[in-house]
C-alpha cells in the first residue's frame, strides 16, 4: 500500500480522534442549551415568516430537535469558515481572546446567581408565585450559534496544528462534527435523567474558556501552554464524574452549600457583562425595531390571518392543565 496514503489515513483517524475529544465539551453544552426547549411545539415565526412554519416543520421537526440540527450546521458552518482563515486566526490571538471570553459569559450566566435571581429563589421559597421566565427558541439558537464559533476557534487551531493539508483537516474536522451531533443528542438524553449533568456543562464551558484566556495570555510573552488531548479529556472526564458523585453524594451537598458564596461572586461576573455589553444590545435592540418597521412598510410582509393549516401546527391550549 502506498505510504502517502497510509501517512494520509493516518492522519485522518487522529483528527477525528481529536475532534471527537474536543467536541464533547461543545456537544454538552448544545445538549445542555436546548434541553429546556419543548419537544414537539413548532418554531415561533414572526407573522411575516409564518409561511415557512409548516415545510420547516416537517424539515426540522419541533423547537428542540429544530435547534439541534441548527447546532449542527452552525457548528459546520464555523468550523468550515475558521479553516479558510486558520492562518488568519492563528495570528491573530485577540480572536482566541474573545472566544473565551465569550466562553466565560456563557458559563457564568447559567451557573452565577444575581441578587435579583437570589431574591426570586427566596420568594418561590416561600411560595410567592413568580412570573414564568425562559428563553426563547431564538435566543437560544443564537446563543448556540455564538457557542459553536467560538468552540471553532479552538478546535479548528487544534487540527491545523497537525495537519497543513487543508483537504486532510477538512475531512477530520467533518467528521468530528457529525460526532458530536450524535454525542449532543445523547447529553439531552442524559440531562432529562441527571439534570445535575446541565451543571457540569457548564464547568466543562468555564474551563475551556479560562484556558484560551490563559493560553492567549502567556501567547503574548511568548510561552506555549496548551494542555494534551488527554490532559482535555481527563480534565472533562473528571467534572462529570464530580459533577455526578455530587448529585448522588449528602455530604458533597453539604459541602456545596457552604460555597453559595462562589455562586454569587459568579452573578456579579455576570452583571459585569451585562453591563460591558449594554450599548451592543442597544443596538441589536434598535436593528429589531427598524426591521419590524421596514417590514410593516412591505405589503407582502404585512400581518396576515394564520392559515388553518399552520394553526393545525400550533399546540392547542389546554384549559385545565395547570400553569
Amino acid at each position: 500500500m502506498d505510504r502517502d496514503f497510509i501517512s494520509v489515513l493516518l492522519i485522518i483517524l487522529q483528527l477525528i480522534y481529536l475532534e471527537g475529544i474536543l467536541s464533547i465539551d461543545n456537544a454538552a453544552v448544545l445538549g445542555a442549551m436546548v434541553s429546556h426547549l419543548p419537544r414537539h411545539d413548532p418554531i415561533p415565526w414572526p407573522r411575516f415568516l409564518r409561511f415557512l412554519q409548516r415545510p420547516i416543520h416537517r424539515l426540522l421537526g419541533g423547537q428542540r430537535p429544530a435547534a439541534l440540527k441548527v447546532g449542527l450546521l452552525g457548528a459546520y458552518l464555523g468550523r468550515g469558515s475558521m479553516l479558510f482563515i486558520a492562518t488568519w486566526v492563528i495570528q491573530n490571538r485577540w480572536l482566541l481572546l474573545l472566544g473565551g471570553l465569550y466562553l466565560i459569559k456563557l458559563a457564568v450566566d447559567h451557573l452565577g446567581e444575581t441578587p435579583a435571581e437570589a431574591r426570586a429563589a427566596a420568594a418561590e421559597a416561600r411560595g410567592e408565585p413568580l412570573p414564568k421566565m425562559g428563553r426563547t427558541f431564538w435566543s437560544v439558537v443564537l446563543a448556540v450559534e455564538l457557542a459553536d464559533l467560538a468552540f471553532s476557534l479552538d478546535n479548528v487551531v487544534a487540527a491545523v496544528a497537525l495537519s497543513r493539508e487543508f483537504w486532510v483537516v477538512m475531512t477530520g474536522v467533518a467528521l468530528g462534527i457529525v460526532t458530536m451531533r450524535f454525542a449532543a443528542g445523547i447529553f439531552v438524553y442524559l440531562i432529562e435523567r441527571y439534570p445535575v449533568l446541565e451543571a457540569a456543562a457548564y464547568l466543562l464551558v468555564l474551563s475551556i474558556g479560562l484556558g484560551l484566556i490563559v493560553e492567549d495570555a502567556f501567547a503574548w510573552f511568548g510561552y506555549h501552554v496548551r494542555p494534551s488531548d488527554v490532559q482535555r479529556f481527563l480534565i472533562s472526564f473528571s467534572i462529570l464524574v464530580l459533577t455526578l458523585w455530587y448529585g448522588r453524594s449528602a455530604a458533597f451537598q453539604r459541602l456545596g452549600r457552604r460555597l453559595i458564596w462562589l455562586k454569587r461572586a459568579l452573578g456579579y461576573v455576570d452583571l459585569l457583562f451585562i453591563y460591558i455589553l449594554k450599548p451592543l444590545s442597544w443596538a441589536v435592540a434598535g436593528l429589531a425595531v427598524l426591521f419590524r418597521a421596514v417590514a410593516q412598510m412591505i405589503p407582502g410582509f404585512r400581518p396576515q390571518a394564520a392559515d388553518p393549516a399552520e394553526q393545525a401546527l400550533q399546540p392547542k391550549a389546554n384549559p385545565g392543565a395547570d400553569e
